[in-house]
C-alpha cells in the first residue's frame, strides 16, 4: 500500500555539483500538483566540495516544518552515502548510483540503483558539463517512481531555466532519460506516490530573504549599507535588483536610492544612522557576528534617538559557530544590545509574507519610536524555500512618525526641545537637517531635554526614564501576538519566528495521539503586549519553545512578568543548528509532562 502525498525525500550531493536547479525542479513539480510542500537546503559554509543535503517535504495536512524521519533517500555523494543510508528506518526507499553498491548495506529497504554517469554521457556530449546535468536524471527517475507528471517537470525546469536555451536541452533530456531508464528498469512499486491536490492554489514559493527585500523596499528604503555575511547577504543582494528595477527615475535614468558595501558592519551601520539621521530610511543586514561589531552604534541609536532597521537573520553561534546552521540565538542579545541601560524593539517574522510586512512595518516603528528597529529572521526562514499566500499590496501610508513642520513649530515655539516629552508617550519631535524646522545638537553623550550637553544626575536619570517610558508606548505599536485558545487547555506553548510551523504540528501531535489539548500565542513583537499576560494566567503550565540553549525569550519574560507568571512557565529548546520540527518539540513536552 503506497503512503501518498506525506513523505521526505532527502537529496544528499555534493556542494557544488549543480544540484540546485535539480532539487528546486523537483520541489516545484510537486507544488504544481497542488501538494504542499517546503525544502530545506543543508549546506557546508565553504565554496565546493563538502556534502549537502535537500530536504524536500510533501504532505497533504500542510505540514511545512522539518520531519525528522527520511522516507526516501538519494545517494549521490560517495562520502555520505553509507552514513546516510544506515540512518534510515526499515521500509525506506533508496535511489543511488549504482557504483556504490548500497543494497549490499542491508536487507530491510528498497533500493534503486542507476547508472548515472552511463546515462549522462549518452545525453551530454560536453564532458565538462555532464557533472552539472547528471542530477536532472534523477528528478527523471523520481518522476516515474512516484508518479509525479514529467509535464509539470519540464514547466519546474522552464522556471528555473528558460532563459538559457542551451541549459534547457541539455537538462530536458537528461530529465527524460532517467524516466526513461526508470520506465524500462523498475516496477512502479515504490510505497510512495504523489497524487494531484488542489491545496497549492494562491501560493507562492519563496525564500524569506527574497521576501524581507521586497518588503524594504515597498517599505521606503533608500539607504542600504551592508557587509556580506552569510545567512543575510542575500537579502541586499535581492534588494539591489528590485531597487535597480522599480527605483530608477525614468526620466532621468538616475537612482533614487543608495546602496553601499561597506568595508565591515561597524561602518555599515554608522552609516545607516548617518542616514537615518539626515531622513532617509536606511537598513543593514546581518547575522549574530555582525551584531556583535554594531553594539556601540546600536547604543548611540537608543540614547541620542536615531531612526534605523537592522535584519538579523540569525545562525549557530557564539563566535563564527556554524555559518550554514539555524538557531534563535541572538533574541537576549538584540533586545539589550550595547552597553548600560539599553532596550530595542524586536520583530519577529513567523513566515516569509511576514517577513514582508514586517518589513514594510519596521520602517514605521523606527520612525515613530525613533530608534533602531531588530527583524528577527533565521537562516530557515531566510535561506529556505517556503509555500506562502501572495503577498498583499500595502495600501496604508508610510508613517513618518514625529517630524516637525512649519505649523508644529509655530504650535510649539519656545516649549520645543529635542528630547522633551510633550505629548505624555515619551516619544520627542525631531527635526530633520535642510528643513526650516530648528536645529539641536545630537550626542551620545550626557544631555538633557533641550539636547544641551549635561552632567547632572538628575537630567541623566530623567532622560533615561523618559527612554524607559517610550519603551512602555511601543507596545501599543508592535505587531500583537497570534493566540489560539483551546476550551479546557491546561497547557499553553508560546513560540516565535520559525519554531511556529513545527509548533502547529506538535500541537496535533499532542491532541490526536496523546489527547492533550494545548492553546497557542505566537510572539510577534517585543516588548511584550498585555496579551502574554492574559495567556499565561489562562493556563496552569505554559512551555516556550525556542531554538538556542540558554532559554533566551524565557528570560526576557523574567524580566519583564509578574514573579506569579514565571513560575507557570517552562522552556522547549532544540539548539542543534538544524529546523526544529514537531516531533522533538513534544517529544520535549510529553517529557515535562511525565508522559
Amino acid at each position: 500500500m503506497s503512503v501518498v502525498n506525506d513523505f521526505t525525500i532527502q537529496v544528499a550531493t555534493v556542494n557544488g555539483s549543480g544540484s540546485q536547479t535539480a532539487n528546486l525542479v523537483l520541489l516545484r513539480s510537486i507544488f504544481q500538483m497542488g501538494v504542499p510542500v517546503s525544502g530545506k537546503n543543508l549546506f557546508p559554509s565553504n565554496i565546493a566540495g563538502l556534502p549537502t543535503w535537500f530536504t524536500i517535504r510533501a504532505n497533504h495536512r500542510g505540514y511545512i516544518a522539518r520531519k525528522k524521519e527520511i522516507d526516501l533517500l538519494v545517494a549521490m555523494n560517495p562520502e555520505t552515502a553509507k552514513e546516510d543510508v544506515l540512518s534510515l528506518e526499515p521500509g525506506r526507499t533508496v535511489v543511488y548510483d549504482e557504483p556504490l553498491k548500497l543494497n549490499a548495506l542491508r536487507d530491510d529497504l528498497k533500493f534503486y540503483p542507476v547508472p548515472f554517469d552511463k546515462i549522462v554521457a549518452e545525453v551530454c556530449p560536453d564532458a565538462k558539463l555532464r557533472r552539472l546535468v547528471k542530477n536532472m536524471i534523477y528528478d527523471g527517475v523520481l518522476a516515474r517512481l512516484l508518479s509525479i507528471d514529467l509535464a509539470e517537470m519540464e514547466k519546474a525546469l522552464g522556471k528555473q531555466l528558460g532563459k538559457k536555451p542551451k541549459a534547457m536541452e541539455l537538462n530536458g533530456n537528461a530529465l527524460k532519460a532517467g524516466f526513461k531508464y526508470a520506465s524500462e528498469n523498475f516496477e512502479a512499486t515504490d510505497a510512495y506516490k504523489i497524487e494531484r491536490l488542489n491545496k497549492t492554489a494562491g501560493q507562492i514559493l519563496v525564500e524569506g530573504n527574497a521576501a524581507a527585500a521586497m518588503g524594504c523596499m515597498f517599505g521606503g528604503a533608500t539607504v542600504v549599507a551592508w557587509y556580506p555575511i552569510t545567512p543575510s547577504s542575500s537579502l541586499p543582494e535581492s534588494l539591489i535588483g528590485y531597487l535597480r528595477k522599480y527605483r530608477m527615475d525614468k526620466q532621468t535614468g538616475k537612482a533614487t536610492f543608495a546602496v553601499v558595501q561597506a568595508e565591515d558592519e561597524i561602518a555599515a551601520i554608522g552609516m545607516v544612522l548617518g542616514a537615518g539621521w539626515a531622513g532617509a530610511r536606511a537598513m543593514t543586514s546581518t547575522s549574530g557576528p555582525g551584531i556583535s561589531l554594531m553594539s556601540e552604534f546600536a547604543g548611540l541609536s537608543y540614547y541620542a534617538e536615531i531612526p534605523g532597521v537592522i535584519f538579523n537573520v540569525q545562525r549557530v553561534g557564539p563566535s563564527t559557530g556554524l555559518p550554514t546552521r539555524t538557531a534563535q540565538g541572538d533574541i537576549l542579545f538584540a533586545a539589550l544590545n550595547s552597553h548600560g541601560d539599553t532596550r530595542h524593539p524586536l520583530l519577529l517574522p513567523g513566515s516569509v509574507e511576514e517577513c514582508f510586512s514586517m518589513a514594510i512595518d519596521s520602517f514605521d516603528l523606527s520612525e515613530r519610536l525613533q530608534t533602531l528597529v531588530y527583524v528577527m529572521s533565521d537562516l530557515d526562514l531566510g535561506m529556505n524555500t517556503w509555500m506562502s499566500p501572495t503577498f498583499t499590496y500595502p495600501d496604508k501610508p508610510i508613517d513618518r512618525g514625529k517630524v516637525l513642520d512649519e505649523a508644529k513649530v509655530r504650535e510649539l515655539g519656545a516649549s520645543w526641545g529635542r528630547y522633551k516629552d510633550v505629548d505624555g508617550d515619551a516619544v520627542p519631535w525631531r527635526s530633520l537637517p535642510d528643513t526650516k524646522a530648528p536645529s539641536f545638537f545630537t550626542r551620545g553623550s550626557g544631555h538633557n531635554a533641550m539636547a544641551v550637553y549635561s552632567e547632572r544626575p538628575d537630567d541623566y536619570q530623567n532622560n533615561l526614564d523618559r527612554l524607559a517610558r517610550k519603551f512602555v508606548t511601543a507596545k501599543s505599536m508592535v505587531p500583537a501576538p497570534v493566540v489560539n485558545l483551546r476550551n479546557g487547555a491546561k497547557i499553553g506553548i508560546v513560540a516565535y519566528g520559525s519554531s511556529s510551523f513545527a509548533t502547529e504540528e506538535s500541537r496535533d501531535q499532542l491532541r490526536e495521539q496523546h489527547g492533550i489539548e494545548t492553546s497557542y500565542l505566537r510572539l510577534r513583537a517585543y516588548p511584550f503586549t498585555a496579551d502574554l499576560d492574559d495567556f499565561i494566567r489562562r493556563h496552569e503550565r505554559v512551555y516556550v519553545v525556542e531554538q538556542n540553549r540558554d532559554a533566551q525569550m524565557l528570560g526576557l519574560m523574567k524580566m519583564d512578568l509578574d514573579a506569579s507568571l514565571i513560575t507557570k512557565l517552562s522552556s522547549v529548546l532544540h539548539y542543534n543548528g538544524l529546523p526544529i520540527d514537531a516531533r522533538s518539540i513534544t517529544d520535549g513536552i510529553l517529557a515535562k509532562e511525565g508522559k
